[in-house]
This record gives structure tokens, sequence and C-alpha cells, in this order.
């Protein structure tokens, strides 16, 4: 059991039977009345945000959660595989329950998978990733009327901004939270 009092970022309980994720907490003592506890809870199998208040002290049951750390084979239509390295076990997450993930993932690439009472949630990339360009248009020189950006295909499938002088071949380094383009891998 985790109480109020245990509440901290990043800290899991189970509510209505789904598990969520602490975003932001703040403790409240106001001077008439019982404290309470104000917090923006995520939901792990949905990822929509809740804003909730609870009681000081309430109790809340912690999720049956387990994070495994897999690697992904490959992706075959909408499904992706993935293997367990330690027990050869393998499965499939589809694309709709790996989201945005899914334009980073790597063939041979380690991964975590959040697993709720047996069944994967979704896929924790590392934060940066390596990629190669498969397609992107020619930078002109003195084309800076964009930003000085244009999209390019990664070998992952997604797409990203990178400046005109980046080329086709060229790996690149991606932030895997936001999107972008951090830097050339020499």
């Amino acid at each position: 059991m985790i109480s109020t009092s245990d509440f901290k970022g990043g800290a899991k309980i189970q509510l209505d039977g789904d598990p969520y994720t602490i975003v932001e907490y703040q403790h409240v003592k106001p001077g008439k009345g019982g404290a309470f506890v104000r917090t923006k809870l995520k939901n792990l199998k949905t990822g929509n945000l809740l804003e909730r208040t609870f009681r000081s002290g309430e109790k809340f049951e912690q999720p049956d959660l387990l994070d495994r750390e897999m690697q992904f084979l490959y992706a075959e239509g909408s499904e992706y595989h993935f293997m367990d390295n330690n027990t050869y076990e393998q499965l499939f997450i589809t694309a709709e329950q790996l989201g945005a993930a899914k334009d980073f993932l790597k063939e041979n690439m380690v991964v975590r998978i959040l697993f709720f009472q047996g069944k994967p949630l979704g896929v924790d990339l590392p934060l940066f990733v390596e990629l190669k360009i498969v397609e992107t248009d020619p930078g002109i020189r003195g084309d800076t009327a964009t930003g000085g950006t244009k999209i390019a295909k990664l070998e992952s499938g997604g797409t990203v901004k990178v400046p005109l002088y980046i080329e086709e071949g060229t790996i690149i380094k991606v932030d895997t939270r936001t999107g972008t383009y951090v830097e050339r891998v020499k």
C-alpha cells in the first residue's frame, strides 16, 4: 500500500483498477479543515492525464507492474515483435500500443517494456538513438527562408526535421522524447 504522504513524481498507484503514475503533486494544508493532496496522474494504459484531489492519509494499492528488458526483432504489418534475452520468450506489440515510439525502433535495439498484470503497456526507448537517413531532399545553398531545416526519412520509417547540410546516408542522433534532431554522429 502507498499513502498520500509517500507521493512523489514518478510513483505508481492503482486507481479504479488502472495503473497510474504521478506526474505532479502538491500537499495542501488549509487554515480550516483537513489537509489534502492535489495531483496530476497519467494513466499508463491510455496515456490520458487526470487531475484528482485526495484526503491526506488516503491509501492506494501499488499496481502489479513489471519492467523487462527486451530486444526488438522485426515489424510485420502493424505488429512489432520483441524477445526477452534471458528466457528467449517472444511477444508482439501493436503499432497502436507503441504510439510514437515505433518511429524510432531499429532492429536489434534493446528497450524496456512495461507490463501490467502480464500484458504489455508500452515501450521505453533509450533517450537518444542513432539512425541513418535514407531519404531527404538536397539542401540548396542560400535557401534559409524555411528556417534552415528540411524533412528527412529515417531507416526506422519515422521522419525528423534536420538542418539543410545533412545528406542521405548520414547517421544522426535523435531525441526520442521530443522526436527532434540532436546532432550528426561522427
